[in-house]
């Protein structure tokens, strides 16, 4: 496989910080998703259910700035001296982890909307959900959402395996490549 040649090797800061921000996000929304359906803490989960829906409204927004983002600043995704397999499986995982965080919101809002709840962050914004009355396929949306969370944590936790093997066990510099940049004293 050939390296896209107006693809940078390095990440540049807006996509860094794309990357992180998503990053904290995504643990919250995953632990709030877990919180919300824990009995120990049934006092708190209609809060923890608001926060999980209005996060959910960010998410949306935020991936299609990232999808911009991410084709108007192509990057390599390893160094072309990397195994093709390498290369695929790397390419693969991304695309699916991109999929599934459009996936998740979509799902979650007509789940939500479709059974009739309000996501109170839209409506503090005027804004009218878009499908109503749509119980089937609300139960159909809030399966494909559980499916969507189990896989994304999944593949997060391979995406965060490969990260420190590149970090650690063959430093590469894929890992440097995405890493907050912080700047070092001189000395």
């Amino acid at each position: 496989m050939m390296a896209n040649d107006g693809a940078r090797r390095d990440y540049g800061t807006g996509a860094r910080l794309l990357h992180w921000v998503t990053t904290v996000l995504v643990t919250v929304q995953v632990a709030a998703g877990v919180a919300m359906t824990t009995e120990a803490i049934a006092s708190m989960n209609d809060a923890v259910f608001i926060l999980h829906k209005g996060m959910g409204c960010v998410f949306l927004p935020l991936m299609g700035l990232r999808l911009a983002w991410k084709l108007a600043h192509p990057v390599e995704a390893l160094p072309a001296g990397a195994p093709a397999s390498q290369r695929r499986l790397a390419a693969l995982t991304h695309n699916a982890l991109y999929a599934l965080l459009f996936i998740l919101p979509i799902s979650g809002y007509v789940r939500t909307v479709g059974d009739g709840y309000p996501i109170e962050m839209l409506d503090a914004l005027g804004i009218p959900p878009l499908v109503t009355g749509i119980p089937e396929i609300a139960h159909v949306m809030m399966v494909v959402h559980a499916m969507a969370a189990y896989t994304l944590v999944a593949l997060v936790a391979a995406h965060l395996a490969a990260s420190v093997h590149h970090g650690l066990s063959e430093p590469d510099g894929v890992l440097s490549r995405i890493w907050p940049p912080v700047r070092r004293a001189n000395g």
